[in-house]
């Protein structure tokens, strides 16, 4: 059993670690990558396309850094696969900062987009970066046309003379189609949902590891979409997708009145996408799990939420909003940030009895599924804050800021021993490279925290440095472990969302999605979801 194959990894009396080679084994073991839950986005691509093939658009490294158009083009993409797939226009971008996603999303696919940040600063910056971006965009557009002509030539230069051959797998690839499609409707809807029924679980299984138990409720739905391609989406209805047939229109000889008149047409359409091209809407709102759409939103229709690395609880809330209001037919959401997550059970023992019931009916940002919320489950801020450090970067040489991590360490040393302060709500932030020695970041640092740094004069300050330098190889040992160890937290974090979805009656299909390379970007899993027919 995999209690049995990890069992020496710690002592069993001291509960310390003893075999570092087998604790980062237990780690990868555990992983998102290597628990075979995660949806590939090829496959879910392929199963939203059908036979459509993508289509190549500008490059977003024209106007963004590079992690961020890693991201903006890899999940602008996917958006706009949904959203065609459930026939809606309408986008809504949950935490849009400064609208990367979201002006992308109305001006390369035509898509209105409501963006809503809780900052007003920030979406005067969105308006005003997006007004910036209206002025180039047709560079930009004439640009791209001019590379993918400048590709096609060249592939159709290096392109093998294999017609006949291609057109034999064409035709094979749509009877092939065809059949699939007759048979999809003798399935009923039950047919194609697996059943997840997360709340009856057995519990003589309380002592499985829960990351385990997680998976395993899991396991039987994910298993099958790689091999069938998500055949699951085929419950979307068959006319959820406007379909465009040349055949309306006839090949008869027009007048030179009438060819004049088709014109107009032609430019007034094309002006009016170039207007609908810049629809996006940056509005400013504080979202919770109670906010009403429809009071920010005047005109909410039939739409998508999405989520670009939304922070803390607004990821969770993202996805109760979307499962509880009926006008959103799908969820797109990225997290980060999972150390200011609230944790419901994380300070039970200090919450008095008598309030305790009252502390349930708070919306709190972990646990969500109903699994986890029977064990009273609690990861705690260390290990949330573990969760967000970025092994892939590190595999690659990306190193840990140690010395600044010293730094803090040591800072907290002094806090606690000359102050007498263990907890504050005040927090020193990015200070370190702001600072000339560390002296000067101690000083900054206690003034950030509001205590007189008058009574420590800088000899006491460099005493403190000196006593724990030799220390900072083993700070270093320790960060490292942390490191290995952080897949594991955030996979039990998306598990647990993930879980949430499956316990809903009006889900059609959600899974858990790599987009975005780790290195680049490493918050790289989105939690996607489609709603069930009938609620279309």
């Amino acid at each position: 059993t995999d209690d049995d194959m990890f069992s020496n990894v710690f002592c069993e009396n001291s509960k310390k670690l003893v075999d570092v080679h087998l604790f980062a084994l237990a780690a990868q073991y555990y992983s998102l990558s290597n628990l075979g839950v995660s949806t590939p986005l090829e496959d879910l691509l392929e199963a939203l396309r059908g036979d459509k093939q993508g289509s190549t658009g500008i490059k977003t490294d024209e106007f963004m850094n590079n992690k961020k158009s890693h991201e903006v083009q890899v999940m602008s993409e996917l958006v706009d696969n949904i959203a065609t797939y459930c026939g809606i226009n309408q986008v809504i971008d949950i935490g849009s900062g400064k609208g990367y996603l979201s002006s992308f999303l109305s001006m390369q696919y035509n898509l209105k987009v409501y963006g809503i940040d809780s900052s007003n600063t920030t979406t005067n910056g969105a308006h005003e970066r997006n007004r910036k971006l209206n002025k180039h965009w047709r560079a930009y557009q004439s640009r791209a046309r001019a590379n993918i002509e400048s590709q096609r030539l060249e592939e159709a230069n290096d392109r093998p003379a294999q017609t006949e051959m291609n057109c034999k797998d064409i035709n094979e690839k749509l009877l092939n189609k065809t059949v699939s499609l007759q048979c999809q409707d003798q399935v009923t809807l039950q047919d194609l949902i697996p059943s997840s029924d997360f709340t009856e679980i057995s519990t003589s299984e309380t002592s499985k590891e829960t990351e385990t138990d997680l998976v395993a409720q899991t396991q039987s739905d994910e298993s099958k979409l790689s091999e069938e391609v998500l055949a699951i989406l085929s419950v979307l209805p068959a006319d959820a997708v406007e379909i465009f047939s040349s055949s309306q229109y006839t090949c008869r000889e027009l007048c030179e009145e009438e060819k004049e008149q088709r014109k107009m047409a032609s430019l007034k359409a094309k002006a009016s996408k170039s207007s609908e091209s810049s629809l996006y809407f940056p509005l400013t709102s504080c979202i919770t799990a109670q906010t009403d759409l429809s009071d920010i939103i005047t005109d909410l229709e039939d739409c998508m939420m999405v989520g670009l690395h939304t922070c803390g609880n607004l990821a969770a809330n993202t996805l109760r909003i979307f499962t509880a209001k009926p006008e959103i037919k799908a969820v797109c959401s990225v997290s980060c940030c999972y150390h200011l997550l609230s944790e419901q059970f994380e300070n039970q023992e200090a919450v008095p009895f008598l309030h305790f019931a009252d502390c349930l009916e708070e919306v709190w940002g972990f646990p969500m599924c109903q699994y986890l919320k029977d064990k009273c489950w609690c990861c705690g801020r260390n290990a949330r804050m573990t969760a967000c450090l970025a092994l892939e970067r590190v595999a690659v040489g990306q190193m840990l800021p140690i010395e600044s991590l010293f730094c803090r360490a040591v800072l907290q040393v002094i806090i606690e021993e000359i102050y007498g302060v263990t907890k504050s709500d005040r927090h020193v932030g990015k200070i370190f490279s702001k600072s000339s020695s560390f002296i000067d970041y101690v000083r900054k640092s206690l003034k950030k925290l509001e205590l007189d740094d008058s009574k420590l004069p800088d000899s006491c300050i460099m005493d403190y440095y000196e006593k724990y330098k030799h220390r900072m190889d083993e700070l270093e040992a320790f960060n490292m472990l942390k490191v290995v160890l952080a897949p594991c937290i955030e996979v039990l974090i998306l598990l647990d969302r993930l879980c949430y979805l499956k316990e809903q009656d009006n889900i059609a299909w959600s899974g858990l999605v790599k987009l975005f390379d780790p290195v680049k970007s490493p918050r790289c899993y989105a939690v996607i979801a489609l709603k069930k027919q009938s609620c279309f």
